[in-house]
């Protein structure tokens, strides 16, 4: 009778049972559930934060290019990257080289650059390219609402603008008329 009373006890303790086991694995998906919305929205708000960050660095950098290398503000987004010893006009290593090169893109925003205004009247000898008396860039959502959800664009005042809706400004007026970063 003994040996019977120490199999029962050997039985019963042994491992979870199937019940335990669904009610361990449903209380995880519970906590996934809750924390993953949580960890894309930091995500997304991580990546907005390096876009203005980025964009704020590309209008300080434009600055820095004019007073330079004395042709206006750069002529394109390439110009104010580079990589080398020496900065050129053409390749002033300013900025970023993964927001200066194609696909002009990072943490999950595409950045683009365009002159604005006009060209300069005087090219200085070691410019290939003019410069322009205006700027307009921006930084948008490469997945709206997936990446980020604002736009943000900055022209030649270095004001930054942003618009909720994550569309493109497609002009300096249209920027200025946004709302701007406080």
């Amino acid at each position: 009778m003994t040996n019977y009373s120490n199999s029962n006890r050997i039985r019963t303790s042994s491992g979870f049972s199937l019940i335990e086991l669904l009610i361990v694995v449903a209380i995880i998906l519970i906590i996934a559930a809750i924390a993953i919305p949580n960890l894309l929205r930091s995500r997304m708000s991580a990546n907005q934060a390096s876009a203005v960050a980025n964009l704020r660095t590309v209008s300080t950098a434009s600055v820095s290019y004019w007073v330079t290398y004395s042709n206006g503000y750069p002529p394109s987004l390439d110009a104010l990257g580079g990589v080398g010893a020496v900065a050129t006009c053409d390749a002033a290593i300013l900025v970023d080289e993964t927001v200066t090169s194609p696909p002009y893109q990072k943490s999950g925003y595409q950045f683009a650059y365009a002159g604005d205004q006009g060209n300069v009247a005087v090219v200085p000898p070691s410019c290939s390219n003019p410069g322009f008396i205006g700027y307009l860039a921006t930084a948008t959502p490469i997945t709206n609402h997936v990446t980020g959800n604002i736009s943000y664009c900055s022209s030649e005042p270095g004001i930054i603008h942003f618009d909720t809706t994550g569309v493109v400004a497609p002009d300096a007026p249209t920027c200025s008329s946004l709302p701007t970063l406080q």
